[in-house]
């Protein structure tokens, strides 16, 4: 079982910057691919960035140029650095991993808890 938790959020003026961290614990055998989610109230999930074990990225394209993924392997962590924010990036912000075994075989997905990110003057 791995337990992931998140850190960083909170309230910031639009044009700040955030940086979130998220890190796992538990019976880690090999974390694979980890990503951030957000969720603002009344919308579905969205993946915000995510990251593989060799460090390739992608992110949503409303955050492209704003946002930065980024994780350190022997730390079992994963950040997130927010720049430009907009109050648009208003939400809860979630920390997603999973685990590879071998031979094909996945953990199922885990999920942190969530910070809360606000931007609003």
């Amino acid at each position: 079982q791995v337990q992931l938790v998140e850190s960083g959020g909170g309230l910031v003026q639009p044009g700040g910057s955030l940086r979130l961290s998220c890190a796992a614990s538990g019976g880690i055998f090999r974390l694979h691919a980890m990503a951030w989610y957000r969720q603002a109230p009344g919308k579905e999930r969205e993946l915000v960035a995510g990251i593989t074990t060799t460090g390739s990225t992608n992110y949503a394209e409303s955050v492209k140029g704003r946002f930065t993924i980024s994780r350190d392997n022997a730390k079992n962590t994963v950040y997130l650095q927010m720049n430009s924010l907009k109050p648009e990036d208003t939400a809860v912000y979630y920390c997603n991993a999973r685990q590879y075994y071998g031979s094909g075989v996945y953990s199922p997905d885990y999920w942190g808890q969530g910070t809360q990110v606000t931007v609003s003057s």
